[in-house]
């Protein structure tokens, strides 16, 4: 299982939406300038699970490093999966059966590392 290393704060995407105006009056909402710098970011570093294309279930291990204590690893955990999805590491985030998540602090270099692990249907999830 090989580790990948994510430089920069993890971004939460729960907090970092805004409404614009839409067709016929309508609001839409679309994430800010700081969740599509973290994206791009995110794209440009991932090198070891870009185009893996995982599309059967998997495990993600992950350690998030935050800044500071006022992060929640939860909200950390969506954007991770999105971000996969977005470089082509897995084919659908519905497909991770299990999640093993640590939040450490890390004020100075703030990082997600992870690792994926794709799962046999014929095994159990759970030991």
């Amino acid at each position: 299982m090989e580790v990948e290393t994510i430089h920069g704060q993890i971004i939460a995407k729960a907090n970092h939406y805004q409404a614009v105006p839409g067709k016929f009056g309508a609001k839409r909402i679309i994430k800010d300038e700081k969740i599509r710098a973290y994206e791009r970011s995110f794209m440009e570093q991932c090198r070891i699970y870009r185009n893996r294309r995982i599309s059967s279930r998997f495990r993600l291990f992950v350690r998030v490093w935050h800044s500071s204590v006022r992060f929640d690893l939860d909200n950390s955990l969506k954007t991770l999966l999105d971000c996969l999805q977005m470089v082509g590491a897995i084919t659908d985030d519905k497909l991770c059966f299990q999640i093993t998540a640590e939040k450490k602090i890390d004020k100075y270099h703030p990082r997600v590392e992870f690792a994926l692990l794709e799962v046999n249907e014929q095994k159990q999830l759970f030991y």
